[in-house]
């Protein structure tokens, strides 16, 4: 099964104002206080139900679930609420360490990032489907935007993880994180493109905030291969 890679520019603060911090108002029944959050960053009714809830599943994630699959993952949904994220087929820094462990200096794991202690376990990268990958404090996204600007070893490296014409996509999630000073969290499935019928895609979080350069490349890479694939079997 592939994996529909999403990056979420977020700061450690953002995820206690967006996520942490509301997740205890829904465990103590205070959902106006999320909506009324909602309120203030003008999200639409429609994505502020939703916001909810995702909160109120993360209220009902229990102890041993994994964080990467649980908390992590919502972090990633809530974020696109907010803002834009960022979206490339199969390429992951989770996948790159998986080869080239060396790049996970680059990474802060959840014990380092959370605002407070969560007693589920944590794998800090993908581990399946629907599942949060590895997170990129702020100074390290700068670091890693420095390195691949002078260092041809991480430039070829990461040309072969986002391959096919999707490392400008990459960068220009990173440039934006460091443009706003946030890191950078890595998730799959937040939102999943539908090659056949675009207009079916679907998004756990706001699928308007999706930058659509990694989206157009998917979908454009994806009809050239069925067109081929047809033309093959005639």
């Amino acid at each position: 099964m592939g994996f529909d890679v999403s990056f979420h520019p977020i700061s450690p603060a953002e995820m206690d104002m967006w996520y942490f911090t509301p997740l205890e108002w829904v465990r103590q029944g205070q959902k106006d206080k999320v909506l009324d959050l909602a309120e203030q960053y003008g999200m639409e009714a429609f994505y502020a139900q939703k916001y909810l809830s995702v909160l109120q599943a993360g209220a009902a994630v229990e102890e041993q679930e994994l964080f990467d699959k649980s908390h992590g993952f919502y972090l990633a949904v809530v974020q696109g609420f907010f803002l834009t994220y960022y979206y490339t087929r199969g390429s992951a820094f989770s996948f790159l360490i998986e080869e080239k462990p060396v790049y996970r200096r680059y990474t802060t794991p959840w014990c380092g990032v959370t605002p407070r202690a969560f007693p589920n376990p944590a794998e800090n990268g993908i581990v399946e489907n629907y599942c949060a990958g590895v997170y990129l404090a702020p100074a390290q996204v700068v670091q890693l935007l420095e390195d691949l600007e002078r260092d041809p070893k991480v430039r070829s490296d990461l040309e072969r993880q986002w391959c096919g014409g999707q490392l400008p996509v990459l960068v220009k999630a990173l440039q934006a994180a460091r443009e706003q000073e946030r890191g950078l969290l890595e998730a799959t499935e937040v939102v999943e493109p539908n090659p056949i019928s675009p207009n079916e895609s679907r998004s756990y979080s706001n699928l308007f905030h999706c930058d659509k350069d990694g989206v157009y490349l998917f979908l454009d890479t994806a009809l050239k291969q069925l067109t081929q694939a047809m033309e093959e079997s005639k």
